[in-house]
């Protein structure tokens, strides 16, 4: 089970609750079935809630005319697991007394024993949701002081969680705890907000302090102070965030898909800036500075992710062995755990995540490291866990990405991975003139996926609308872009929930030929690469079958169009920075299948941006 929920905390001078609103929508994209929210009424000395189902203009149309206020109050967007969509199972959850309120982001992996403890001592519990037991349990030790009662039930507690409470008899306080789901403090002037995610309290401060697994904070109008379990006090900087509240906006565009798509010549440029050494052949990486001599020995790259950050590995695998001259292997991060992994010193491992929390992840690296592994992250989120659990590591900088659907992400992992292999490269084997064509290569990556889009564009859409009735799809592709297939299927059935699967092209005579008739189209990935020619054959495995084909070719390929149905272009590159380009086409597709469809594709149906459980 998993859960992607949104959580906003805010304590201080202001009253007006629109504050949390306005977080809560830009949190949004980590839940979306519905909403609640829960303010302490000072004048009538309870605590107010409210709930609604479905998407935040639902809670927010409710709260229109109520003219609630308060201070502290808690927001909340769900993603349902335990227990259906309904106001009942929305959060906040509260106690018997309606004393205590809780909003979580996580799974109680006890609760069910915690529950029928609680029920037997007398608690009535209204929801069908693991979260209820927290606000019980937290009641069963309150005597006044919440950080305390919050402590000791926590230390009865096995799962992972963010938590922000209040409570009616403790109402000048906002209490957080944390353990495997992110949360943070936001530091204003005379104001605290808490958040699961930077992007709800940009528009007040870019202090953030990030809280770390076993911390519990205690947040007042005047202070805040952080403390782990044991109760010893923690001091901790506040970080700034590098990005802006216009960042975060859509900016004119109709999606923030859209708008992620239209920006990737700028996020690219932004993971490139100041790491491209053209004159040397290499990359400078600050973040692996501490751990270069370590990482001249290591023997073996082991590459770790979930979704698009795998399918971004499994490219850093071709290019890491072919240019680095290292054996590499990509895994799947929610399956590693579960075959008994051997550790080897002489291996880097190498934990790919754009939000820096994916759960699976994080639970692969705590692995490695318990074993003392060497860790290495590629990370867009500044502070995240990845970030600071790992060893040494290369942020994206690609900026904040608000759809569900990773985009600019992808290329900029990509990115990220073009530059570490240069590094490795260069440490190792490679000669200067190859590295120093690698570097001008991707120096120059940002102008071609400008011209891509430009191009692209209106081809895809035209290309969508005449497949908009298809009920299903194969993608294939050879070499650096068979993974970009996999990521063109995904980005399918994310955005326009179309049956599509991702095939490395030689295997569609081992089973999946089977299906191809005309009513079944293949998207061909045929750049102008060493294995073109492979990928032709296959086409016409496909076209000796009725099949329609779409074909991705090089700029000037013109015989491919007497074969295929219909082809989109990009302009060519060296073989391994391809999938930067090839996969741009592909997001479009989705984009405007998304779209003709009706579908509010930066918020598909059952997914959510940021997986923080298992």
């Amino acid at each position: 089970m998993i859960r992607m929920c949104g959580i906003v905390g805010y304590i201080g001078h202001n009253t007006d609750i629109r504050v949390g609103m306005e977080a809560l929508k830009r949190l949004e994209y980590r839940g979306y079935d519905s909403a609640g929210m829960a303010v302490y009424n000072k004048e009538k000395k309870r605590v107010d809630s409210v709930k609604a189902v479905g998407k935040v203009v639902a809670l927010e149309e409710k709260l229109q005319g109520m003219n609630l206020k308060g201070s502290p109050f808690l927001f909340y967007t769900r993603w349902a697991t335990h227990g259906g969509v309904t106001e009942q199972n929305c959060h906040p959850h509260t106690d018997c007394r309606d004393n205590i309120w809780v909003a979580h982001n996580g799974i109680i992996e006890n609760y069910r024993k915690l529950k029928e403890g609680l029920q037997k001592e007398g608690h009535v519990f209204v929801s069908e949701t693991d979260t209820e037991v927290l606000p019980h349990l937290i009641e069963k030790f309150f005597k006044g002081n919440l950080e305390e009662a919050t402590q000791k039930a926590l230390l009865l507690v096995k799962g992972a969680y963010a938590l922000a409470i209040i409570a009616k008899d403790d109402p000048e306080k906002l209490v957080l705890a944390r353990n495997s789901a992110p949360l943070l403090i936001g530091l204003g002037k005379d104001e605290y907000l808490a958040a699961s995610d930077p992007s709800a309290v940009i528009t007040h401060t870019n202090k953030v302090v990030y809280l770390e697994d076993g911390e519990l904070a205690v947040l007042t109008r005047e202070s805040f102070s952080i403390r782990d379990f044991r109760q010893n006090h923690v001091s901790r900087e506040a970080e700034e965030i590098d990005w802006d509240f216009e960042d975060a906006q859509k900016g004119g565009y109709p999606h923030f898909m859209a708008k992620e798509i239209t920006e990737q010549p700028e996020s690219i440029t932004n993971s490139l800036r100041g790491r491209i050494l053209l004159e040397q052949g290499d990359a400078k990486l600050g973040g692996l500075e501490l751990v270069k001599d370590r990482l001249k020995e290591i023997e073996r790259v082991q590459i770790l992710g979930c979704g698009t950050a795998y399918l971004s590995g499994l490219v850093g695998r071709y290019m890491l062995q072919e240019y680095a001259g290292i054996p590499t292997e990509a895994d799947i991060a929610s399956e590693f755990r579960y075959r008994k992994p051997i550790i080897n010193k002489k291996t880097g491992y190498l934990f790919i995540s754009q939000s820096g929390e994916t759960a699976d992840t994080l639970a692969a690296l705590q692995e490695v490291k318990k074993k003392g592994g060497l860790t290495l992250g590629i990370v867009n989120a500044v502070g995240s866990s990845v970030a600071r659990e790992t060893e040494a590591g290369v942020y994206n900088h690609a900026g904040p990405e608000i759809g569900v659907a990773s985009t600019k992400a992808f290329t900029s992992q990509l990115t990220v991975l073009a530059l570490l292999t240069l590094f490795l490269g260069r440490q190792r084997d490679m000669a200067l003139v190859m590295g120093q064509r690698i570097a001008k290569e991707l120096a120059g990556i940002p102008e071609l996926v400008k011209e891509t889009l430009e191009t692209a564009g209106p081809v895809m859409e035209r290309i969508a609308a005449k497949y908009q009735g298809a009920r299903d799809f194969f993608f294939i592709g050879r070499k650096y872009n068979y993974p970009v297939a996999l990521e063109g299927a995904l980005k399918l059935k994310e955005i326009s929930y179309i049956h599509a699967e991702g095939y490395g092209a030689g295997e569609m005579k081992h089973g999946p030929l089977a299906m191809i008739d005309e009513n079944f189209p293949t998207f061909a990935l045929c750049p102008s690469d060493s294995v073109y020619e492979k990928m032709i054959s296959n086409v016409q495995e496909i076209k000796a079958r009725r099949g329609p084909v779409i074909a991705l070719a090089t700029k000037g390929n013109e015989e491919i169009k007497e074969i295929v149905d219909d082809v989109v272009y990009i302009p060519k590159t060296l073989e391994m920075l391809t999938p930067i380009l090839s996969v741009i086409p592909l997001q479009l597709f989705a984009y405007y299948m998304g779209v003709l469809k009706g579908h509010d594709v930066d918020k598909p149906r059952n997914l959510a941006k940021s997986v923080t459980v298992e």
